[in-house]
């Protein structure tokens, strides 16, 4: 299955399912121009509210992995998707980190500013 997600997890539902979606796009199971499932088989697929679902597409379309067209549904969008996707999820395991151990967010972003140029 494409998405899964864990009714126990104190991680929210959505953004369980926008996570699956990355986690399904940077293994390169989805590609460019390929529709998600629709959200309200979706949602009966997972036993969770179709709002849940959407609330979770449009983290996705917000990180500009995913488009949400009327009539078309989700659909994979923007170039190297699963590329973008595994960026955007390290990105959120990074910040996790960063918030766990208490680094602030200015000293984090310093950080990946001087890995970045640093890495030329």
């Amino acid at each position: 299955m494409l998405v899964t997600i864990d009714h126990g997890s104190s991680v929210p539902l959505a953004e369980q399912i926008a996570a699956s979606v990355r986690r399904a796009l940077a293994e390169g199971k989805l590609h460019k121009g390929e529709r998600l499932p629709a959200a309200r088989a979706l949602a009966g697929t997972l036993n969770v509210n179709m709002h849940t679902v959407l609330r979770g597409y449009q983290l996705l379309q917000q990180e500009n992995l995913i488009e949400l067209r009327r009539g078309r549904g989700a659909v994979v969008s923007g170039r190297s998707p699963g590329d973008r996707a595994l960026v955007v999820e390290t990105c959120r395991q990074l910040v996790g980190l960063a918030q766990g151990i208490g680094l602030e967010e200015h000293e984090l972003l310093a950080l990946v500013s001087d890995t970045y140029h640093s890495r030329v």
